[in-house]
């Protein structure tokens, strides 16, 4: 839930913070005193695009804080926010709350950041998503759209629906992928043919040499190694003669190996006895040991040097055979390798024989049965529950002022047309599969019984809309517990008692979301369980400043008189908006 959010330079609003609450808070204000500018900044945590426009005349930014708990009690949502969260390294706050902020400059130049990392606005909305739902308006006009309407028969029926359609996506996508691979086969079979030739031949190649990884930084080393073949043993039977004594010593035929000196060192010094000299001898030991041990190893060093004088020559050849091939494919003998893996797996994919590309068909006509199955399945689950959906949202229609009206969910096949790229006969029809199914959904309204239903775009008023909206989010809401909604003047072009069934279900929402409303009706502001107004002053430069703070009691009395038709200062006004406040709370605790 939404527990607090600070605007600064947006629009109208210089400097304005609120707390919110549980239960249905209202945000009410004169017209131009910027109650927008509050859903705005919800839009904009939420991730929507920046708008230089919004920023307030004269100051660099805008700026939006938003302050976010989650209940435990949402599993899945803390889940996914908690993986958000380890995801971008973002931290909650020390009272277990999430700070989301964002900033619009005057230049139009955004910026996101989430739990004290800067973030892409993107990720604002990815976190937003499971806690925040903005209705506004526009919102409205979305309920009209064919895919909208779809989108809303799913989440209805999600438990049931929800399965298959991801069944069905897995088995498209299949078919999808075998069905473009098996077009490019067959419409490409020359020039595919062409590029197996060039790959084989590249792989008969590679395989020819046989490289193994690495070998030819191990064939430079070994080469210059071999480069220096005289002179290493002759350094090495040097040093091997210094220690231990034989023919290849040079210089003074008389001259003693080391060892000889050393052991002779060591007898003079336990000939004696002085306490001093006794340390020597211990040491004396070690390094006799040492040079025993580095004359062994000088002999093994001298065993292994290669005696083949043409061992030099075959590297040589060897190093030649890769240099052939790196320069043909890759960098180094490593590239090749992976170069050389990479040719296999694509030389499996454009295999253009007749057995390959009878396989492919095959595999093609399975996965496309395997879809339109799905593809049945998912629409009669549909149409299951778009019955239910209708009968549901029918029963709020008639509590808001609607008696008369009823909404048809009608699941119909959507026909393929001549320029489908990838038809799907299903029941012997081509369809169009798309992403979601081969169905349209449409969302039919009738007046009155009896009436014809026609596509709420054409049959339904503006308020008629919100209605129908605020039905279908009251009806979807009950699988959808603990959320944030907001409604931005969801009751636009309503009134009378229609507003105070809006009211009246607004609050029944309230009671597993945290709702938030705008409103311009005092019969649903009558129904709150906090009361925000968002109020303007003009300074002496005729320059509009506005702010929001929660009402008392008594100030809701005020506000809701000014709202019955600016009867604020007159006891008639204030006497009704207390009889309104009333009955509200009356049926808000039955």
């Amino acid at each position: 839930m939404l527990a607090e959010i600070r605007i600064d330079n947006l629009g109208v609003i210089s400097e304005a913070s609120a707390q919110f609450h549980e239960g249905l808070t209202v945000l009410t204000g004169e017209t131009g005193a910027g109650k927008t500018m509050v859903v705005t900044s919800l839009h904009l945590l939420s991730g929507a695009r920046a708008d230089a426009g919004r920023v307030r005349l004269g100051a660099p930014r805008a700026v939006v804080e938003g302050r976010f708990m989650t209940d435990e009690r949402s599993e899945h949502v803390e889940r996914a926010v908690t993986r958000l969260l380890e995801s971008t390294g973002a931290e909650r706050d020390e009272d277990g709350t999430i700070i989301a902020v964002r900033t619009v400059g005057s230049d139009g130049r955004s910026r996101a950041h989430l739990g004290g990392r800067s973030v892409p606005a993107g990720v604002l909305s990815e976190f937003t998503d499971p806690l925040l739902t903005v209705h506004g308006q526009n919102d409205q006009l979305r309920l009209l759209r064919p895919d909208q309407q779809c989108a809303a028969l799913d989440r209805f029926a999600d438990k049931t629906v929800g399965p298959l359609k991801a069944r069905y996506r897995k088995h498209r996508d299949e078919w999808v992928t075998a069905r473009s691979e098996l077009i490019e086969r067959t419409g490409r079979t020359r020039e595919l043919a062409q590029e197996a030739d060039q790959l084989t031949f590249a792989l008969n190649e590679i395989d020819g040499v046989a490289p193994t990884p690495g070998e030819d930084e191990s064939i430079v080393s070994e080469v210059r190694r071999l480069s220096e073949l005289d002179s290493l043993r002759s350094a090495a039977e040097e040093a091997h003669a210094a220690l231990t004594g034989g023919d290849d010593m040079d210089g003074d035929a008389g001259a003693a190996p080391a060892l000889d000196l050393l052991s002779e060192a060591r007898a003079r010094i336990e000939s004696v006895t002085d306490p001093e000299l006794d340390g020597l001898g211990p040491r004396l030991a070690e390094a006799i040991a040492v040079v025993t041990d580095v004359s062994a190893d000088l002999t093994t060093y001298l065993a292994g040097l290669p005696a083949d004088p043409g061992a030099l020559d075959s590297l040589l050849s060897r190093q030649a055979e890769l240099k052939n091939l790196t320069r043909k494919y890759a960098a180094d003998v490593n590239g090749v390798l992976a170069w050389a893996d990479n040719a296999r797996a694509r030389l499996e994919k454009i295999d253009v024989s007749s057995d390959a590309l009878a396989a492919l068909t095959k595999q093609v006509e399975e996965s496309a049965a395997s879809t339109a199955e799905a593809a049945s399945k998912l629409t009669a689950a549909r149409v299951k529950a778009a019955a239910k959906l209708a009968k549901a949202v029918s029963s709020e229609l008639a509590g808001l002022a609607m008696g008369r009206a009823a909404l048809e969910v009608t699941v119909r096949p959507r026909i393929a047309g001549p320029q489908d790229t990838a038809p799907l006969a299903v029941d012997g029809t081509e369809l169009h599969a798309g992403s979601s199914g081969v169905d349209e959904v449409e969302f039919r309204l009738s007046a009155h019984s009896g009436a014809q239903s026609l596509p709420i775009s054409k049959s339904a008023s503006g308020g008629e809309l919100s209605r129908v909206m605020l039905a279908l989010e009251v009806v979807l809401a009950g699988s959808d517990s603990g959320a944030t909604m907001v409604f931005d003047e969801v009751d636009a072009g309503v009134g009378g008692r229609a507003a105070v069934e809006i009211g009246r279900r607004l609050a029944r929402l309230a009671r597993t979301h945290q709702v938030i409303v705008v409103t311009h009706l005092p019969q649903v502001a009558a129904f709150a369980d906090t009361h925000l107004v968002v109020d303007k002053v003009d300074d002496a430069d005729g320059v509009v400043s506005s702010g929001v703070h929660t009402l008392t009691d008594d100030e809701r009395v005020v506000e809701l008189a000014r709202m019955l038709a600016g009867l604020d200062d007159t006891e008639t006004g204030r006497a009704h908006a207390e009889e309104l406040l009333a009955t509200a709370n009356a049926e808000r605790s039955a």
